[in-house]
């Protein structure tokens, strides 16, 4: 019989029929089983260590708590802070108890927050924020529980904790597609614990691997990869509010780091700095959430010391690509499907499609939206791929306008939307445009009279995060359109 194309990911003397993604039925499970053999054991850092001991035992007291407040099994609660131990108890508590958390990025504003709590309707709301707990409220148009990342509500009794099964729900994660219409893409505790079994076996993940994590934690990749994987391996973490290259550095040598995993922004970041070199301690870099320039991967090799391993991602899908550990890891590929992952390109359009436990079933409340994500069982990424001699994944270009900046998803309609909302604007056109540090530039070409490029971004700034604002603003007379009077975009970043 022919190993699957995941083998390559395996540890030598593992063979494919060995591999089981599934053991243990949920990441709360094996966590919580894993703490238990190793009580003592450092597992989180965020200005002291927290013990495996102090993780059980909190999270099983949020947990009542959360029960003591009416919350039950498949109720929604938005998680929006940044990042501390505090939310990662609050997280894995919810999870213990059958919660389905719903990320939500703290520099979102009313509007975005209003958009994402109406759909879900969620009933409870745990902010670093009071107005984003307010907001969640009015928009779910129900009572919400809401409370800070220390769960600052009564104490409860003991309740049945880690009884989810692998089809139960556990998180929903908001993304868009080309309409700007977000979509809350449903995922189970099995589609987590294949994700993060997958690449803790692919990457060689163990117990005496430390990661510093300075990803936020409603992104998948610093929440199903970094926090997911660390809490399997069984390994430690050090949590960092924010990236910073110096921080992080500091990090890695204080606290004798093996793991660093970022955007290719930060590794933009890394590179310009003179204390590159003190990279080379690491045992494994990983890149994700955008494209990494060959550029930046041999500027990081040759200074730093580190081969970056790249991979390939979705929220729908959790991880899925991975340059190899054990051998070549080439620079602009994505490498292999990890173990579980099918992989095909769609015939006549090349589009990666996508196959296996780890995948999404539906988007909540969007059955529309779902049938359209699939092909025949298989899901539609959006991007184009295409395979080089030796099998190695490129991802060559997206069939959506998705633009990825700073590794955050930037979905043009929703930036057009917001612009055309003032009186002075015809029509606007948002595009992204390579960029070397963010890898793409949030750019708004604008039909307009009587305005100014200020006056745009300032709208913008008031209504959208940080990362969604273009960064730069053109007027134009006209924009250029085909014979239907669609605008062609194809011809503006050029």
């Amino acid at each position: 019989m022919t190993a699957p194309a995941w083998a390559v990911h395996l540890p030598p003397g593992v063979a494919p029929d060995d591999v089981d993604l599934l053991a243990g039925t949920s990441l709360p499970a094996r966590w919580t089983a894993g703490w238990a053999g190793e009580p003592d054991a450092e597992v989180l850092h965020d200005g002291r260590w927290t013990t495996a001991a102090e993780l059980e035992e909190r999270t099983r007291r949020v947990a009542a708590r959360y029960a003591a407040a009416g919350l039950e099994r498949g109720d929604r609660l938005v998680l929006s802070a940044a990042p501390s131990i505090d939310l990662v108890v609050a997280y894995v508590a919810a999870l213990r108890l059958g919660l389905v958390v719903v990320p939500v990025n703290g520099a979102y504003g009313q509007r975005e927050v209003d958009q994402l709590a109406r759909d879900c309707t969620p009933s409870a709301a745990v902010v670093d924020d009071r107005d984003r707990g307010r907001w969640v409220a009015d928009a779910a148009g129900r009572p919400v529980v809401v409370a800070g990342p220390d769960v600052d509500l009564p104490d409860g009794p003991e309740v049945g904790l880690d009884e989810v099964g692998t089809d139960d729900p556990g998180l929903i994660i908001y993304t868009s597609g080309t309409t700007g219409t977000p979509k809350g893409a449903l995922l189970s505790h099995g589609n987590m614990l294949v994700s993060a079994s997958a690449v803790a076996l692919a990457w060689r993940w163990t117990a005496d691997d430390r990661l510093v994590l300075a990803l936020p934690l409603f992104h998948v990749h610093g929440l199903a990869v970094g926090l997911h994987g660390t809490l399997l391996a069984g390994a430690s973490a050090v949590l960092r509010p924010r990236f910073d290259a110096d921080d992080v550095l500091d990090s890695v040598r204080e606290h004798q780091a093996t793991l660093f995993f970022g955007v290719p922004t930060m590794y933009a970041k890394l590179a310009a700095s003179p204390r590159l070199p003190e990279l080379a301690a690491l045992r494994l870099a990983v890149s994700g959430s955008a494209p990494l320039s060959p550029e930046l991967f041999a500027a990081v090799e040759e200074r730093g010391g580190q081969r970056i391993l790249e991979r390939y991602g979705m929220s729908e899908t959790l991880m899925n690509v991975s340059n190899p550990y054990d051998g070549e890891r080439r620079p602009g590929t994505v490498g292999f499907p990890l173990p579980g992952v099918e992989l095909r390109l769609a015939d006549g359009t090349d589009e990666v499609q996508l196959r296996g436990p780890n995948v999404l079933r539906e988007y909540w409340n969007r059955p529309d939206a779902t049938a359209d994500a699939f092909d025949g069982g298989w899901f539609r990424s959006g991007d184009i791929g295409a395979f080089d001699d030796d099998g190695y994944l490129r991802i060559v270009g997206r069939s959506k306008e998705l633009i990825i900046s700073g590794g955050y998803n930037v979905y043009p309609r929703e930036v057009e939307d917001v612009l055309r909302t003032h009186p002075g604007v015809a029509d606007a056109a948002v595009v992204g445009v390579p960029d070397p540090t963010w890898g793409e530039r949030v750019t708004a070409f604008v039909e307009a009279s009587g305005v100014s490029e200020q006056e745009l971004l300032d709208l913008a700034a008031a209504q959208l995060a940080p990362y969604k604002r273009p960064k730069v603003v053109v007027l134009v007379d006209a924009l250029p359109r085909n014979a239907m009077g669609k605008v062609v975009k194809g011809d503006l970043a050029g």
